[in-house]
């Protein structure tokens, strides 16, 4: 069975699934991190790889940037192809003067200026939050690792040049962490289906400073939250 953005057999996606927005993210991880690795989708480009990681299937997958395309993958991932966890790993822009370039945030939870959430919920306001066990989960391998995360609440935007010069003082003062575009609208559809989801989100950008990584160093410095995130997805616990 094939759907309209993801054209691979039922059978091939693995029940974990990492989701990075950029489809050739997904490719450096498959060709990086996994063994065996086969792409199984490259449908409108949209990148799709399923592999072993410790002798664990573990799938990969592009969504895209923002929540309409992130929610269309997960949707057809859980729905159609057996998905069961579904880990985010993207970039985010730092809104906390205590969290700076390459710092991991693990989204607890996720506020949000779309009203995508809304339209499932009857136009109120839902509490997108973490898979509590991939959460703890990713802190505990995060100790074993002995690798320091932020866990806390982000901003998931629908604009990337935001026209609110306010925003980042207002999350701020809110104690958000971190804004990023995908986290709130994958825990709501997760929990609708009643999957298991997290985001774990690499600074590289620091909005308070207005400091920021190169392509070159976005790439060196995800290794931290891709290794982090496949300890999470072959967790026997998970």
């Amino acid at each position: 069975m094939t759907t309209p953005h993801i054209q691979a057999k039922s059978e091939q996606f693995a029940e974990t699934c990492l989701l990075p927005g950029d489809p050739l993210r997904a490719k450096f991880i498959a060709e990086n991190y996994l063994q065996r690795a086969e792409c199984i989708t490259s449908t409108r480009n949209m990148l799709g790889y399923t592999g072993f990681y410790n002798q664990q299937p573990v799938s990969v997958m592009g969504t895209g940037m923002g929540m309409p395309s992130c929610m269309l993958y997960a949707e057809e991932l859980i729905k159609d192809y057996g998905v069961k966890r579904l880990i985010r790993v993207g970039s985010c822009g730092s809104t906390d003067p205590e969290i700076g370039l390459n710092d991991i945030v693990l989204a607890a939870g996720a506020s949000t200026d779309s009203s995508a959430n809304r339209h499932q919920f009857n136009g109120y306001d839902y509490a997108a939050i973490a898979d509590f066990d991939l959460l703890s989960g990713a802190v505990d391998v995060a100790k074993q690792q002995k690798k320091t995360v932020k866990v806390g609440n982000v901003f998931s935007t629908d604009s990337f040049y935001h026209p609110n010069r306010k925003l980042t003082a207002m999350l701020n003062r809110l104690h958000i962490l971190a804004v990023e575009m995908e986290a709130a609208g994958l825990y709501s559809v997760a929990a609708r289906h009643r999957a298991r989801a997290l985001a774990i989100l690499t600074v590289s950008d620091d909005l308070i400073t207005q400091q920021h990584l190169s392509g070159d160093e976005r790439e060196r410095s995800f290794d931290t939250m891709i290794t982090l995130a496949l300890a999470v997805a072959t967790d026997s616990d998970g």
